[in-house]
């Protein structure tokens, strides 16, 4: 056990080198990089789906999308038209910096405005990684618990913006989405929350508002001088 903890502090601390490389190409491309972080089934690739099904042909936007194994996801969101690429991990519950910087290799920045990471499906390990990006977003389902803000609280303090999925389902499941916003400002007072369906497409003008807000503060952020 006392070698493990040197061993997890060196694996993280070069996953930060490689993110804050990252990062500051990111910016410098002016894009706009989200880290998509929930538990299994919570809707990660449906929000994906249509965010990108209302794109225009010629958005500079791409996708990354993380499994353990198939390349299922990365299929169905190909079919918009925009570049995406899967990232098999093989068994990792997580994706790293360097899963980043690999998959990136042979697309150019300069052609890209926003890149949307989908993580693997996990409340935890995806939590101590940094990808690089802006910000990170957790999907939280009405399938799922309303206390699980307060059962996994690294991701919620970490997250920037919390979806509540699946809205439509409110009147068939006692999930209680009053309380879920409750536990999730009790663990990160400041994180924005988003209510929304990908069935039947509410909350979703809120989504593309959020997240047309966010890619302007990144060209922006870009057209400022360096330090």
């Amino acid at each position: 056990m006392t070698d493990r903890v040197p061993l997890e502090r060196k694996v993280l601390n070069e996953n930060d080198r490689i993110a804050a490389e990252l990062r500051a190409r990111f910016r410098e491309n002016g894009i706009l990089c989200l880290n998509l972080i929930s538990s299994p089934g919570a809707g990660k690739t449906s929000l994906l789906e249509r965010t990108l099904g209302t794109m225009a042909p010629g958005t500079r936007v791409a996708v990354l999308t993380g499994d353990i194994q198939t390349d299922n996801d990365a299929r169905r969101l190909a079919r918009f038209g925009f570049p995406v690429k899967q990232i098999t991990t093989g068994g990792t519950c997580h994706l790293d910096a360097r899963m980043i910087e690999r998959a990136l290799a042979d697309w150019k920045l300069a052609d890209l405005d926003l890149l949307l990471i989908e993580n693997v499906g996990n409340l935890v390990c995806p939590s101590s990684y940094d990808l690089g990006e802006a910000a990170k977003i957790v999907l939280l389902s009405a399938a799922e618990g309303d206390d699980k803000p307060l059962k996994y609280p690294s991701i919620f303090f970490r997250a920037a913006l919390l979806v509540l999925n699946k809205i439509d389902l409110l009147e068939h499941v006692p999930f209680d989405i009053a309380r879920a916003r409750e536990n999730a400002r009790r663990i990160q007072p400041k994180i924005e929350i988003l209510e929304v369906s990908c069935l039947t497409g509410a909350g979703l003008e809120a989504w593309h508002g959020w997240l047309d807000h966010r890619c302007q503060r990144a060209q922006m952020e870009a057209a400022l001088p360096a330090g």
